[in-house]
């Protein structure tokens, strides 16, 4: 049994990554459906699809993406989770984050959804600050 689902799915592509998989399932729910929504826009990731397991629980199939093809450099540096359910981070427009100076990106919960930072901003409103991938 996994508390917070959104640490679980960010590890198991973290560690899928390091060890030069092709594929990784996670568990669906709705927060993972749309954090892989957002890494396969952002170009993190090449696809996702949703799956069953032999016990018809619902998965996502991510196939990541790597850089070259001989020496399967992963596109997806790092991720890392900030807010966490023992504590909770929270930003607004003028607070909100930029990963390596712009070059990742920070996903956010907000009112309107889940979006990276650049559409906060665009849309004016904060939110719970998830995660930041690069």
């Amino acid at each position: 049994m996994v508390n917070d689902q959104l640490s679980d799915f960010l590890t198991r592509i973290r560690n899928a990554g390091l060890s030069r998989k092709a594929r990784v399932d996670v568990l669906k729910t709705k927060m993972n459906t749309e954090v892989s929504k957002i890494l396969l826009k952002e170009g993190y990731i090449k696809d996702h699809k949703d799956v069953q397991n032999e016990k018809n629980l619902p998965f996502i199939r991510i196939y990541l993406k790597y850089e070259n093809s001989d020496i399967r450099k992963p596109v997806l540096q790092g991720l890392k989770r900030e807010s966490r359910p023992g504590l909770r981070k929270y930003v607004n427009k003028s607070t909100m984050p930029r990963v390596l100076s712009g070059l990742g990106c920070a996903i956010l919960s907000t009112s309107k959804g889940i979006m990276t930072e650049k559409s906060a901003r665009r849309e004016n409103v904060g939110g719970e600050y998830l995660c930041s991938v690069w």
